[in-house]
């Protein structure tokens, strides 16, 4: 039976047209599915889907997503997150938890002093609407190449890239040109920077994809866009309530240690 699929360019160049005109034919498709975006049962005999190929380095996976989430795309992620995309479809992954909290690699590749930044998803009331963000809190001080003292680098290197001090919680920050978070299967796999050649790179990535609450990724589809606050070391903390955060985020920007920027978000 013919599916109500939605194959874009991009995906039928990438799977060729024999693969494409067999999945709208009803080939390879399944009836129903698990939106890659939502997470909830969708049905590609009854109401329209997208069709989302998730490419790495030497292998791909064909997703499905209802189109009111998310568009038919290309979203290209690292073998190792592919790899990680394939086990949260097989459900071998841990369930979503509301604001977690990940402890993954060591971001800002510039630096020589490690330390690993942990990144807690919430919602944020700004000009009275809640937006998804990430906020981002190293582990330690974080120090520029060469650099032997002890100053902490984090915020100076992240107003460099062209992140803005955050004087007012309740006014949305600007948006950064060649940022982006990548949300892959419904987690947060990286935040990506602009690398040289015009494409990007990784400047957080997650050692396991991080689980969103339905509410952030909701918001996330609906808004494309994600805010991303950080403070340096020890300012933040890790909050069990967003309220909390929202509190903390207050005082680090009352203090002077907070900087913000919008990105666009990526995949789904």
């Amino acid at each position: 039976m013919p599916r109500m699929l939605d194959v874009s360019d991009d995906v039928r160049a990438e799977i060729g047209d024999e693969e494409a005109d067999r999945l709208l034919a009803g080939g390879d498709a399944p009836g129903s599915y698990d939106c890659t975006s939502c997470r909830t049962p969708g049905d590609s005999e009854q109401e329209r889907t997208s069709t989302v190929l998730f490419v790495g380095e030497e292998t791909a996976v064909l997703a499905f997503a209802h189109a009111t989430c998310i568009p038919s795309q290309v979203v290209p992620v690292s073998e190792e997150q592919l790899q990680g995309a394939v086990r949260s479809i097989t459900g071998e992954d841990a369930a979503p938890h509301p604001g977690a909290q990940a402890a993954p690699a060591t971001a800002i590749p510039a630096s020589e002093r490690q330390a690993t930044l942990g990144i807690t998803c919430g919602l944020v009331l700004v000009e009275d609407d809640l937006r998804p963000a990430l906020v981002v809190e190293p582990d330690g001080p974080i120090a520029r190449p060469g650099s032997v003292g002890l100053d902490d680098d984090f915020l100076p290197l992240l107003l460099e890239q062209g992140f803005q001090p955050v004087s007012d919680m309740n006014k949305l920050p600007a948006v950064i040109p060649g940022w982006s978070a990548l949300l892959a299967m419904g987690k947060l796999h990286a935040v990506l920077q602009p690398s040289s050649g015009g494409s990007q790179a990784a400047w957080w990535q997650a050692h396991q994809p991080l689980a969103v609450s339905d509410g952030w990724r909701t918001a996330a589809n609906k808004a494309q866009t994600v805010l991303m606050y950080a403070a340096p070391a020890g300012t933040i903390g890790h909050q069990p309530r967003e309220d909390l955060m929202r509190q903390a985020l207050e005082q680090a920007a009352a203090q002077g240690k907070l900087v913000a920027a919008a990105m666009p978000l990526a995949g789904t």
